[in-house]
């Protein structure tokens, strides 16, 4: 902020957009919902290399 009060960067009076702007709410890869997703898929995919590791691994 400079001494005036606005953004030095843009000249906006505050930092971000405004409440209740529709314009402003995530969407895609970085939602919560997406995010959650990703790590759960994760999860699976560790869980499946561990269990792969473990079938070979018996030979």
């Amino acid at each position: 902020m400079m001494a005036n009060g606005r953004c030095r960067m843009h000249g906006g009076k505050a930092p971000g957009a405004a409440k209740g702007n529709s314009h402003a709410f995530k969407h895609g890869r970085y939602t919560t919902e997406a995010i959650a997703e990703r790590r759960e898929l994760m999860a699976l995919l560790r869980d499946m290399k561990d269990l792969v590791e473990q079938v070979d691994g018996e030979d």
